[in-house]
């Protein structure tokens, strides 16, 4: 079995990258959007967290469109 230390590099990488953009597009979300997500997910509201979720579906296929 022969191990392709450069693709596992580079999965590392682009994961690495995808995360910090995602995290990234939430704290600018966060800035625009006149909403306090952070309260309302603690307070267990569900549309809140549907929101986020959406926000990074939306960003995660963003990144794998690029990579690829």
């Amino acid at each position: 079995m022969n191990i392709n230390w450069e693709e596992i590099l580079n999965t590392i990488i682009y994961a690495g990258i995808g995360t910090i953009l995602m995290l990234l597009c939430m704290y600018v979300f966060d800035l625009l959007v006149p909403y306090d997500f952070k309260k309302e997910l603690k307070e267990k509201n569900v549309a809140a967290g549907f929101i986020i979720a959406g926000i990074f579906i939306a960003i995660g296929i963003i990144v794998r469109t690029v990579i690829k």
